[in-house]
């Protein structure tokens, strides 16, 4: 697991609401509603860089404006993992701020959603592994 993985891992473990949600390895998706605010009536999903602390602007107003923003950030990660951490920790206060949602999407992206959206989170099933006998 890399530096960037790890920090990103310990930043939304802060950021879980119980401790089953700590154990999650993998996420998904599902839009589950459109933002009423938004004057067409269609929610956008948008993939925006994250290649300095300035572009964190641009990615609230998108959601500001109802829509999905997926986030790469491994541009910022080869800069800065200090940066990231900083980044990903003022995302998820904004989420938090405006009742939207946010979650790490694999190794460099993180999702970040409207209130009206929700992120969907599922436990992955726990491989059964046989117990040896010894006879």
């Amino acid at each position: 697991m890399s530096s960037f993985s790890k920090a990103l891992g310990k930043i939304f473990g802060k950021h879980k609401k119980d401790e089953e949600e700590k154990e999650k390895e993998t996420e998904t998706i599902e839009v589950v509603a459109h933002h009423p605010d938004v004057e067409s009536g269609k929610v956008y999903l948008k993939a925006l860089p994250l290649r300095e602390l300035a572009d964190l602007d641009k990615i609230k107003d998108e959601v500001k404006a109802g829509n999905i923003v997926i986030i790469r950030v491994n541009s910022l990660a080869r800069k800065s993992i200090e940066d990231v951490k900083r980044a990903v920790n003022e995302l998820c206060e904004f989420a938090d701020s405006i009742g939207g949602d946010i979650a790490r999407l694999g190794e460099e992206r993180v999702v970040l959603t409207p209130p009206s959206v929700r992120i969907w989170r599922q436990k992955p099933p726990m491989p059964t592994e046989q117990a040896s006998t010894a006879a």
